[in-house]
């Protein structure tokens, strides 16, 4: 393996991303004293200063004021972070009230609750088979809302929120640091001041630091994913990307030692399926394309 081309930097890239995710409920583990609200708020302010940093190591700050003060763009922007912002904190609640394991199923179907949005905002069409991957992600929802007896709330916030934030971002021109810097940016005066009322002045120094840690722990995967995202085929990325559900369900299991029913593993097997049909669809499409592009060359 060549270690030095673009295109295996950035897989390693997204390698990386998808363990950091997968890993993090870990992390988060050791802040259950500290209520989620104020955990995603430290998310926040501390992932602008790791973002600041590195614009204005990269001299790109000026770059981060023209996306805050766009008239056009500041309400897109803000909309993504309000977007972003529930997200983290329906993942750190998560964990806190012991249902890593919806979590996890939230970002398996994430990308099918993607895929039907396209469809209905975009009008983005899609192969019958990878229809019926939408269809079975769908009854696997299904199975375990009847399983469990109630909606899987958490699982179902996860996906809509970080679906509907890929819909926002269509709208956002700015380079991927750029606007996510932005995004935070946005909500920093607002978590400031929910901080200092918040925020025990009694928290242990261990805790400030593991609160000031979760900016980089936020931050350092987005900056791979969008490096990977750059560097990689979109279905390489996708299907390097399960792996953080798949890591978050076996912490769920092993680590914090969640209860798992046979409803979650029928509707795990029901999204699996779904993603690997979808999945399978995706790269096979992307090969015709790539074949299809080496003959057209061929002929010039």
């Amino acid at each position: 393996m060549n270690f030095g081309s673009e295109i295996t930097k950035g897989a390693l890239a997204i390698l990386a991303a998808a363990v950091i995710w997968g890993l993090q409920p870990i992390f988060y583990g050791f802040l259950l004293h500290v209520p989620a609200s104020e955990i995603a708020a430290h998310r926040i302010l501390w992932s602008f200063v790791f973002f600041a940093v590195l614009l204005t190591a990269q001299g790109r700050l000026n770059a981060l004021s023209r996306a805050v003060m766009d008239p056009g763009q500041a309400g897109w922007t803000f909309a993504a972070a309000v977007l972003v912002s529930f997200n983290w904190f329906f993942f750190v609640y998560a964990i806190q009230i012991g249902q890593l394991t919806q979590s996890s199923i939230g970002y398996y179907i994430y990308p099918l609750v993607a895929v039907a949005l396209g469809y209905a905002l975009f009008r983005e069409h899609l192969p019958r088979l990878q229809w019926m991957a939408v269809g079975l992600a769908g009854l696997g929802v299904v199975t375990l809302t009847y399983g469990l007896g109630t909606l899987p709330g958490i699982s179902l916030s996860l996906a809509l929120t970080f679906a509907f934030y890929g819909v926002v971002k269509k709208k956002v021109r700015a380079s991927p640091m750029v606007s996510v810097t932005a995004e935070v940016a946005l909500l920093t005066p607002l978590v400031l001041v929910w901080i200092a009322t918040a925020t025990p002045l009694t928290h242990s120094s261990g805790t400030w630091g593991l609160l000031m840690l979760s900016g980089p722990l936020t931050g350092l995967p987005l900056i791979l994913f969008a490096y990977a995202s750059q560097r990689v085929r979109l279905s390489t990325v996708g299907v390097v990307s399960y792996l953080n559900p798949t890591m978050q369900f076996l912490v769920a299991a092993w680590i914090f030692s969640e209860p798992v029913s046979v409803w979650h593993l029928i509707a795990l097997l029901l999204i699996w399926s779904a993603l690997a049909l979808y999945s399978g669809v995706a790269i096979a499409q992307e090969r015709a394309r790539a074949v299809a592009r080496v003959g057209t060359s061929g002929t010039n």
